[in-house]
């Protein structure tokens, strides 16, 4: 029984292992099919693409024109139709047609073309925030066949002015003139004009852009400063620092030659009294280098009014040291200003705003900043009032002794006084006008 058993357990065994074949056969045969699919589907899809993409081309102008009340109408009117025709509502079918038919009426008033030459003008391009600033929106038909009516919108600034322009003959012109809000110190973009192609319902809407957009710079406003006022004088030889050189103009000591010393340095009538070889020692001079600074972080201004008035204080302070042709750097969060002319720093004033609050800490913005930057002389940061007097010591920490810093600290609920935070001079002013009186305080 063990001798007949033994042989009819071995080919079982051996037709297992047969058929262990061809299934991992078939598994490749799957993998290589389904290469082969993705390969020809990839190729056609390759191919089909372009097509899919020029049809995308020509429809999406057309599909751009219909608005969401449109879809909504469409869609309305096609489930109506569904209605009427398979359960038999004959209420639905009448619903439908209305509302197909007052699509395809919207069509007609989108139909056409427009031959517009369109200026915009703004004059002046630079007021200060308050003064009166307009705008002329000019419309030609610049085509050789009468144009109907149509609207014009023109973006200006958050807002939109909307003008109809009348039925014009070949060459005929119009104009339109408006007033551009100047309370506050911005930067305003007028434009583009945009001619505006629907019906009445506002099922349909074609618009096309007839014009760039144009800018005007509503500076902040400025005051004038004293030229005593401290660290903001023209200063010709530079500004001294503590460390002694043998060869400068700033003159500080004598002391007794030695060897090596420069012959054309020996101070003769000392010498001659004292019976001994004297030298001059000098301060070492810097060429008068100013970084004006602006903390944009909003958390630490107590109202948008605050704000405003540290940008009129960094504008003020820039535009004097400016004119009086002293180094400067300015800058603030959102990057280096230009310093070039007083112009060029009012125009970038334009473009400050207020960051995200908790990006970086006062002195880490300072030192980030001015990574790049030369050691400043004297370094002025305008600050708003919610900033802790430790993140101010802190910043004023940042730089040596040889640079002196100055802290304005905005805040329209305090008196104006001058006072010392540690290593920096701190004036505090609540109104634009009291900067000139109190620069010159600190300079005494």
């Amino acid at each position: 029984m063990s001798a007949e058993s033994s042989p009819a357990q071995g080919p079982p065994a051996r037709s297992g292992r047969r058929a262990a074949t061809p299934v991992r056969r078939g598994r490749e045969q799957a993998r290589i099919a389904r290469a082969q699919l993705a390969g020809t589907a990839g190729r056609l899809a390759g191919r089909v693409a372009p097509a899919f993409r020029a049809i995308g081309a020509r429809v999406t102008p057309v599909t751009a024109t219909v608005s969401a009340l449109g879809w909504i109408v469409l869609g309305a009117a096609a489930v109506s139709l569904v209605l009427a025709f398979w359960p038999g509502w004959a209420e639905f079918a009448f619903l439908g047609v209305t509302l197909l038919a007052a699509f395809l009426i919207a069509i007609g008033f989108v139909i056409g073309r427009s031959t517009y030459a369109v200026g915009v003008e703004l004059t002046p391009r630079r007021v200060v925030a308050g003064e009166r600033a307009y705008g002329r929106l000019t419309v030609r038909n610049s085509g050789q066949r009468p144009v109907l009516p149509t609207r014009m919108e023109l973006p200006v600034g958050e807002g939109v002015a909307e003008f109809t322009v009348p039925r014009l003959q070949p060459d005929a012109e119009t104009e339109e003139l408006f007033a551009v809000p100047t309370a506050r110190r911005a930067l305003i973009l007028a434009g583009p004009a945009i001619s505006v192609r629907g019906d009445q319902l506002g099922l349909l809407r074609r618009t096309t852009r007839w014009s760039d957009q144009v800018e005007l710079f509503v500076h902040p406003r400025t005051v004038r400063l004293a030229a005593t006022a401290r660290g903001l004088v023209r200063d010709l030889e530079g500004q001294t620092t503590k460390v002694i050189t043998d060869s400068d103009l700033a003159f500080h000591a004598l002391r007794t030659y030695e060897a090596g010393d420069d012959i054309r340095n020996v101070h003769w009538r000392t010498s001659a009294r004292t019976g001994q070889l004297m030298v001059r020692q000098y301060q070492e001079t810097r060429r008068s280098q100013l970084l004006l600074a602006l903390d944009g972080d909003g958390a630490r201004y107590a109202s948008e009014d605050e704000f405003e008035l540290a940008v009129s204080v960094l504008a003020s302070i820039g535009c004097h040291v400016i004119r009086e042709e002293t180094q400067v750097a300015a800058v603030w969060q959102g990057g280096t200003m230009r310093v070039g002319t007083p112009t060029a720093l009012l125009d970038d004033s334009c473009r400050i705003q207020q960051v995200a609050p908790g990006q970086t800490g006062l002195r880490e913005f300072l030192r980030q900043a001015t990574l790049r930057m030369a050691p400043p002389s004297l370094a002025i940061t305008v600050v708003g009032s919610q900033v802790p007097p430790a993140e101010l010591r802190a910043a004023a920490a940042l730089w040596s002794t040889d640079t002196e810093t100055i802290t304005i600290r905005v805040d329209e609920t305090a008196e104006p006084r001058v006072t010392r935070l540690g290593a920096t001079l701190l004036i505090t002013l609540g109104r634009l006008e009291e900067l000139p009186a109190l620069l010159k305080r600190a300079g005494r």
